[in-house]
């Protein structure tokens, strides 16, 4: 079949997703409100809280939320065939992401920006509450140190990246500079912005950036871990402004450019899908397509770490609430978006069946090289860009992707530290939480050798832990939905699905774990296993009071709650 049949499909799902499915969900069931004051009002400290911009926010959470995985997750899956792939990309993003990402926001916006972590003892209680922290603790640290060594072998896979990466820093403060303390025009600033991202693209291509063998007494892995993590330590202690917001935005825009690129290399070049729809002749030892279909694409279909974004950071930033729509459900389709570029790309990137069994020898293989590599194929083959030029385009993307979803990662989990240290009774201020997540974080990446590859220790984890807590996030959000008594079946029909799915995987993995002899994977599964389950029992619990209880005000339900704690700060 022709890739641009794919490609057409999919992007009309997306399209019907968000004019019609996201429009019902913000008007029906959210009823999202003009007239709600939103937190970065209530709170604003020029900080965290800070009123935003939609298509400003939107940059940051989509970058955000992105990072690497819906690259690689959907590039390991097409392994089982690209139809399988496709349905939950598509399927995934306007039915599950969409509902997960938007109630997610809304839920925080409604509630002071509160965390996730923070609204699980409102809405299921305090035992439920500490259990919820540790998952998100052990998600967030699998994605900061995964992240890092991802974004360090692209660095080196692709010298030609390193410059656009890194090069991306400066522009970003110089756009948050025009932004917001010159009031220059958001498009002039936005096309500068891009021109001048791209301008790095072509100047890195020209001049790769290859390091010695020792770096001031470092290797080129250690060099490179160390300086991302003072990279995300310094990013995550900015106000969001400076650094994070302007960062996200434009890489998001320059993201999407990337991504027109690629499409539309794909309608020029009309290329084939060499993989098979269904591929019956998987390498062996390629686990079941079911379950482990719907934990190896996560983001990209649907993420429990957009909820820890969504209430971590950009529910501080949201404006109206309203723009949650085009943030949240729109950020998601966004991601789907990506997803489908990287199907095709390592579908279609190949020249025969053949090539492509060459690289998919055998399950985990493909991921980010195999989309760089398909990509590149493709956008030589459409727009006639050397492959060189159109290979640091798709790694310059990945990293920023990566990069930004680690700094992000790196505040959201020295949020989590500081909730922890409430609950202990012990106040950690910013710097001292962000050292502890940074410390923690390079022990890590660094428990097996200087090349940082014991930041995927415990990376095999992360697609069931991910969606576990997605669906606890659902969890919340159907609550509150009981609650004020609107309709909580959006949210409680993907809760169902991605909660069998993903706690069929964990128990397999159990037996995986027992198999290898990986004790530390086995202990922390079932940690996570465990913590689920209880959460889970209370969340029910939480459902049954909700039906039960005297219903909230519709129109601003936990307001009374916002106002009084507003009245105690003042």
């Amino acid at each position: 079949m022709n890739a641009i049949v794919l490609l057409i499909v999919g992007l009309a799902i997306f399209a019907g997703g968000y004019f019609v499915y996201g429009r019902y969900l913000s008007r029906r069931v959210l009823q999202l409100d003009q007239g709600f004051r939103t937190p970065a009002h209530t709170w604003r400290d020029g900080v965290d809280f800070m009123p935003t911009n939609k298509l400003v926010l939107w940059g940051h959470h989509f970058t955000s939320v992105a990072g690497a995985a819906p690259i690689v997750g959907p590039a390991i899956a097409v392994i089982w065939g690209w139809l399988p792939a496709f349905c939950w990309v598509t399927i995934g993003t306007v039915f599950f992401a969409g509902m997960h990402d938007l109630g997610s926001l809304w839920a925080s916006a409604r509630n002071d920006g509160k965390s996730m972590g923070s609204l699980s003892e409102r809405y299921i209680g305090r035992r439920g509450a500490n259990l919820f922290l540790i998952v998100i603790f052990l998600l967030l640290l699998m994605v900061i140190a995964a992240f890092a060594v991802v974004i360090k072998d692209l660095l080196i896979s692709t010298p030609t990246a390193v410059i656009p990466a890194w090069g991306a820093i400066p522009v970003a403060l110089l756009v948050g500079v025009a932004i917001y303390r010159m009031k220059w025009n958001l498009v002039a600033v936005t096309v500068g912005g891009v021109l001048a991202l791209y301008s790095l693209i072509l100047l890195g291509d020209r001049f790769p950036v290859v390091l010695p063998e020792q770096i001031l007494g470092l290797t080129p892995e250690t060099f490179w871990i160390l300086a991302l993590f003072l990279y995300a330590g310094i990013a995550s202690l900015l106000p969001v402004w400076v650094l994070l917001q302007p960062r996200d935005y434009i890489n998001g825009v320059q993201l999407f450019v990337g991504l027109g690129i690629l499409f539309t290399a794909v309608l020029l070049g009309a290329p084939q899908l060499v993989a098979p729809a269904w591929n019956s002749a998987v390498p062996e030892g390629t686990p079941s397509l079911v379950p482990l279909l719907f934990v190896t694409i996560a983001c990209g279909a649907i993420s429990g770490f957009h909820g820890m974004v969504s209430s971590g950071t950009t529910s501080k930033q949201l404006d109206t609430e309203p723009d949650a729509r085009f943030v949240g459900y729109f950020g998601a389709v966004g991601e789907g978006m990506l997803a489908l570029g990287a199907i095709i790309a390592t579908t279609a990137g190949f020249q025969s069946l053949a090539q492509w069994e060459e690289v998919y020898t055998a399950f985990n293989e493909g991921g980010v090289a195999a989309f760089v590599q398909g990509g590149g194929n493709l956008v030589n083959a459409g727009l006639g860009l050397p492959v060189s030029l159109s290979a640091t385009v798709l790694a310059t993307m990945a990293v920023l992707f990566a990069a930004t979803t680690m700094d992000t990662g790196v505040r959201l989990l020295r949020f989590v530290i500081q909730e922890v240290g409430e609950v202990a009774g012990v106040k950690v201020n910013n710097v001292l939480g962000t050292v502890l997540v940074v410390v923690i974080a390079v022990a890590l990446v660094f428990s097996q050798g200087a090349d940082g590859s014991g930041g995927l220790t415990i990376w095999p984890l992360f697609g069931t832990t991910n969606q576990l807590l997605a669906a606890l996030t659902l969890s919340i959000v159907a609550i509150m939905l009981m609650r004020r008594r609107s309709n909580p079946w959006p949210a409680l029909v993907p809760l169902a699905i991605v909660f069998v799915m993903a706690f069929y995987a964990a128990a397999v993995q159990v037996g995986t774990f027992v198999t290898d002899g990986n004790w530390l994977l086995l202990g922390l599964d079932l940690v996570i296993i465990v913590a689920t389950l209880l959460v889970g029992l209370e969340a029910a619990l939480g459902m049954r009071r909700a039906r039960r209880d005297p219903p909230d005000d519709a129109a601003h339900p936990g307001e009374s709650a916002s106002a009084e704690t507003d009245s105690r700060r003042r």
